[in-house]
Parts: structure tokens; C-alpha cells; sequence
């Protein structure tokens, strides 16, 4: 396919509603609820949008969250500043109206947290960042120094299972660990760091037995294409495809490496993508509000790419 920009039309996921993230995040489809789920930073928020009832559900936790998995029975596993918790999300307590539109209601949910892992970082004001589970549902996430403006590479990628806990770093020396993603026969992983002094994806061999990543080269490198590499999702064909933040742009990479896709998008900073919908059909994009905000910025976006994802691994134990 030709790497000239395609058009898939992207549209945002609520059509009435105005209320926008200020670090739109990790968003996961849920199959039985026809449910998106993604996380706000900042605003130290999970939010899902039920597309059948077209309603949003909104819970508030104690610490800045970075990324969401889910366990078979739907208690979800949050990385959050601190360590790893179990947040079991409650039931809408009360509906309130977004101070932003008078017509936009935002219900309000109950979440009771339980912590899982604490985690030592190597410097002040850090968190985790960018994580998911791999195909036999482990979960994995990295962290970073909050204050992005200058490269410190104090973040670390740590593994997190059900009956092994969490691992000791796997990976160090990252700055703003990003882009998460396994192929479909889970013997290939791949990592980014989207920080402005690194703007690298790599691959790994990935031992599916013992969940350990071996033989790190770049696979792709974002100085050669526009903007940084936040984070990425894979498809069914085993192609990768990472939110070039910055510019504005999906970018899809063949498993040899090779760019074959470019779509636009109306907001300037797309932060990670997820197939779902129906038949895992549509893409799914969280994006980032930049300093001027632009009229699409921190909306949820979804567009039809064309190809099919795969389900999002769970957790594979009861959390």
C-alpha cells in the first residue's frame, strides 16, 4: 500500500457532548457492555461511554492514573502514580451536568480501590504511564517523570501477574515509555519512547513461556516520519499502528517496519488507539488537549480503517 495520507474520516465518539480530557488516555473496548473505557490523567479519571445508551459514566481516583486492564469479571487493573491497584467501579451514585454545556450530564460512579503493588521510583513526581496485557495476560506498564520538558531517562518497564506479582525492571533508561503492543502470536513486543530526545519503536523477541523480552533493535524510527510515537495498537494483519503525537497523524508500520499507512486526524495530539466496536472494525483514539487548545483537541475519536483488530487481552487471574 502507498504511504501517501489516506482518508478514513474520522468522527468524535460523543456527537453532543463537549466535555474533553486534558490527557486522553488507554482506552479499551469491552465487548459485553459495547463499552469504550479510557482514562484522563490529570484528572485522575476513568471514564467510560456505553455507545448503545450513548452515555457517559465518569469515577475519580485517589492518584493520576496512566492505563487500564480489565480481569474476567470486570475489576480493573490501574497503574497509577504509586503502584498497581484492584479499583472495583461502583454504581452510578449521582448524575451531575458538565460545567461546560448545559445539555452535556455526566454520571457520577463509586470507585473502591485496593493497592496490588507498590513501586520505588528512582526520582521525584513520577507515574506509570502507557501499559496493557500481553496474549496470555500479564500485565505490563512503564513509568515516567511527569515534568517531560527536559529527557530523564528514569522510567522502567515492569510485568505484573497474578500469581508472580510484580517483577523487578525489565527494561530501564526510558524517558516517556510508551507504545505497548504484542503481535498476534504474542512472539513479538514492542515498545516506544515518545520523549522528543528519543521518538523510537522497538521490537523484541518475546519468550511467551516465561513473559521475557530479548533481542531489543529499532523497528521504527520517528525523526525519519512526522511526529512522536505515543500510543499503539496492533491490527489483525500484525501491523502496527502508532499515534504520531504532534502531528496529528495515525501512522500504521508493517511487521517488517515499513510505514504503509498515514491518516489524519483533526486533533493535533493523538495519545493511543484501540480497535473495538462490533466486529473490532473501528478505531478508537484518545487525544491530548496542547496550550491553545484547538476546537477538536482532548475528544475521543473513531474512524474505519479498513482492517480488524483483535480482542484486548485481560488479566489472566482474579485480581
Amino acid at each position: 500500500m502507498s504511504d501517501d495520507q489516506l482518508t478514513a474520516q474520522p468522527y468524535r465518539l460523543e456527537h453532543r457532548d463537549p466535555l474533553r480530557c486534558a490527557v486522553g488516555e488507554s482506552p479499551v473496548w469491552r465487548a459485553s457492555q459495547r463499552a469504550l473505557y479510557w482514562v484522563d490523567i490529570p484528572a485522575q479519571a476513568i471514564v467510560r461511554y456505553e455507545l448503545t445508551r450513548a452515555r457517559r459514566t465518569r469515577w475519580t481516583l485517589p492518584e493520576r492514573v496512566g492505563c487500564i486492564a480489565f480481569d474476567a469479571v470486570g475489576t480493573v487493573l490501574a497503574a497509577l502514580e504509586t503502584g498497581l491497584f484492584a479499583v472495583e467501579l461502583g454504581e452510578v451514585e449521582t448524575e451531575g451536568q458538565s460545567a461546560n454545556h448545559e445539555n452535556a450530564n455526566e454520571h457520577i460512579g463509586t470507585a473502591t480501590i485496593r493497592r496490588l503493588a507498590r513501586v520505588e521510583h528512582d526520582a521525584e513526581c513520577m507515574r506509570f504511564n502507557d501499559g496493557r496485557c500481553d496474549r496470555q495476560g500479564r500485565f505490563w506498564a512503564g513509568t515516567m517523570v511527569q515534568d517531560a520538558t527536559q529527557p530523564h531517562p528514569a522510567g522502567k518497564l515492569y510485568r505484573y501477574g497474578a500469581q508472580t506479582g510484580l517483577s523487578a525492571p525489565i527494561v530501564a533508561g526510558l524517558c516517556t515509555q510508551n507504545g505497548l503492543a504484542w503481535s498476534p502470536d504474542g512472539r513479538t513486543m514492542y515498545l516506544s519512547d515518545s520523549h522528543t530526545s528519543s521518538r523510537l519503536i522497538w521490537a523484541f523477541d518475546y519468550d511467551v513461556d516465561d513473559g521475557l523480552p530479548t533481542n531489543r533493535r529499532v523497528f521504527a524510527d520517528l525523526h525519519d516520519y512526522a511526529g512522536r510515537p505515543d500510543g499503539a495498537a496492533i491490527d489483525a494483519d500484525g501491523c502496527y499502528w502508532t499515534c504520531a503525537n504532534d502531528a496529528g497523524l495515525l501512522l500504521r508500520f508493517t511487521p517488517d517496519g515499513r510505514l504503509d499507512r498515514k491518516l489524519a486526524l483533526p486533533a493535533a495530539k493523538p495519545s493511543m488507539c484501540a480497535f473495538g466496536g462490533d466486529g473490532l472494525d473501528t478505531l478508537f483514539v484518545t487525544t491530548i488537549c496542547p496550550n491553545p487548545v484547538g476546537e477538536h483537541d482532548g475528544y475521543v475519536f473513531a474512524l474505519h480503517p479498513g482492517v480488524r483488530g483483535l480482542p484486548e487481552p485481560e488479566f489472566g487471574g482474579t485480581l
